[in-house]
């Protein structure tokens, strides 16, 4: 029987909103037991099921993982994380630092519980800079982080990103940050506490950005927004152009697609013109190539311009809606998106792990469960608790 690559690791999620969720959901469809721990009332992304689609992340982000309320407040609720750590491998959080310390469940004590556990925490700006206290959200580490700075046209206010980047970036560092302490921990038997800051995880993203920066030794005629050409302005042709039914990114990345691009245009004299013969002499004229693009593109349906395009291998995508997106026939037929019956909020669009092994099956998608559907299960086997005991662990403070 094939075996995934996590089989047999047992991870308690404390992990709430986008960032530990998503590391923790890759976790479960690598093959760990994942159990979710939320308080009394839910998690605060399941409680934004009341607003509308709201519910649609906590059902894309918490699949493949068992459900259990406690309340971390009260000592019999303290009792039963401690007894279900006490048989983990991982423990998953991200609030703000100092919490689970002042909860009485912070990693000296767990890690003394339990020395075979690694404890993976997250925020917004780590725990011993000066910033550790500030409250964090993807929101204000894209404007800490310099996302929305960066993210917009020149002569317009700066907008935020539209994905949660920060969030998702961290998510994804956090991940690796846990199956890198499990692989230590496998070969040298050490177990270590570890963290992802959110803003450390988005700075590399920057990359194009700081380029230009760097390279213009702070020339205050260097926009800090580049709208949808080049963060570095260091590639031409590089935008999203007009169509005659809505808009196509195109970028010319060597010469070849160049000069394929300007023969598509009927324009091949392009090819050999002065200005535009060398990547250099079109980032000097990056304003007449794009109008000389978008005067070609813009009498032109997008997908009769894909098509033209894909053929010559010049990169270019149709600037895609959300809907068309759910519907992508490349996820579908790769398994990457799926339709599922979810109990709770009908037929949804779910994702799969982006990480695929050889020889080993994906795990099936589950719905995401009822809030503390496993509860008395995981609490009776797991931790010992009578019926009673866990009515205790899992009341509302009053």
């Amino acid at each position: 029987m094939t075996q995934y690559p996590l089989e047999g690791i047992r991870i308690v999620d404390l992990s709430q909103i986008y960032n530990g969720p998503y590391a923790t959901y890759l976790l479960a469809l690598g093959g760990a037991e994942v159990i979710k721990i939320e308080p009394p009332g839910g998690e605060s992304l399941r409680r934004r099921a009341a607003v509308g689609g709201a519910a649609l992340p906590f059902a894309m982000l918490n699949g493949c993982k068992r459900s259990v309320v406690l309340n971390l407040k009260t000592p019999e609720g303290k009792e039963a994380l401690e007894a279900l750590v006490a048989e983990a491998d991982v423990l998953v959080e991200n609030f703000a630092p100092g919490v689970m310390d002042r909860l009485g469940v912070g990693a000296d004590r767990l890690m003394a519980l339990n020395p075979r556990l690694i404890y993976a925490s997250s925020s917004g700006f780590g725990r011993d800079g000066p910033y550790s206290k500030y409250p964090a959200m993807d929101l204000t580490v894209q404007a800490m982080g310099g996302i929305i700075n960066i993210t917009g046209f020149p002569d317009q206010p700066p907008v935020k990103a539209g994905p949660a980047m920060a969030d998702f970036f961290a998510g994804i560092h956090l991940y690796g940050a846990i199956t890198t302490a499990l692989f230590e921990r496998e070969r040298t038997g050490i177990a270590r506490r570890l963290e992802v800051a959110m803003q450390d995880a988005v700075y590399a993203s920057l990359a194009s950005n700081l380029g230009m920066h760097w390279g213009g030794e702070g020339d205050a005629s260097l926009p800090a927004r580049t709208g949808n050409r080049h963060g570095g302005l260091a590639e031409a042709p590089y935008n999203v152009y007009p169509t005659a039914d809505g808009y196509i990114a195109i970028i010319c990345v060597g010469e070849a697609h160049w000069r394929s691009l300007a023969r598509l245009m009927g324009a091949e004299a392009l090819a050999d013109d002065e200005r535009f013969a060398t990547l250099k002499a079109r980032v000097e004229h990056m304003d007449l190539i794009d109008a000389t693009v978008t005067d070609w593109t813009s009498r032109h349906p997008s997908s009769a311009l894909f098509e033209q395009m894909m053929a010559a291998h010049v990169p270019c995508a149709p600037v895609r809606t959300l809907d068309e997106v759910v519907a992508d026939a490349n996820m579908h037929a790769r398994g990457a998106l799926a339709w599922i019956e979810h109990p709770e909020y009908g037929r949804i669009v779910v994702q799969q792990s982006p990480f695929r092994f050889d020889g080993v099956p994906r795990i099936p998608l589950a719905p995401s469960r009822p809030l503390g559907a496993d509860t008395q299960d995981i609490l009776g086997k797991r931790a010992g608790f009578t019926s009673d005991r866990i009515a205790q662990a899992v009341a509302a403070s009053k």
